[in-house]
């Protein structure tokens, strides 16, 4: 059986690529484009991990991700935050927000790969 991972990403060619790459690793990834959408889906598959962009419409990936923290269906989800901003501070406000990890963009499958496993353990796909 493979790990259910939730990928929110608004931008559709970065979704489908890393979704690709991470399905070649044997994840099933299910995707959602905005917050709004993945709080909905969070909460109707309670997966295994959630992939979080932080530049995203409707609600941006840090309030998405307070409101998974907050929720008590969705709380224990490993959060990993996806971004393009790479400052301190922005790790900061990720780990604030309630992110378990942080990985920015551009993306290095090997150590986003090595980052699910360390919060998702034995339920990884080697």
């Amino acid at each position: 059986m493979s790990v259910l991972v939730l990928l929110v990403e608004d931008n559709e060619a970065n979704a489908d690529m890393l979704s690709r790459r991470l399905a070649r690793h044997g994840f099933d990834v299910r995707l959602a484009g905005d917050g709004l959408a993945a709080l909905a889906l969070a909460h109707e598959l309670v997966p295994a991990l959630i992939l979080m962009d932080i530049s995203l419409p409707e609600i941006d990936g840090w309030e998405t991700t307070r409101r998974l923290k907050a929720s008590p269906v969705t709380a224990a989800v490993p959060l990993i935050a996806l971004t393009a901003h790479a400052m301190v501070s922005d790790r900061e406000k990720c780990f604030a927000a309630g992110c378990d990890e942080f990985e920015t963009k551009p993306i290095d499958l090997r150590r986003l790969l090595d980052k699910m496993q360390a919060l998702i353990g034995a339920e990884a796909p080697q």
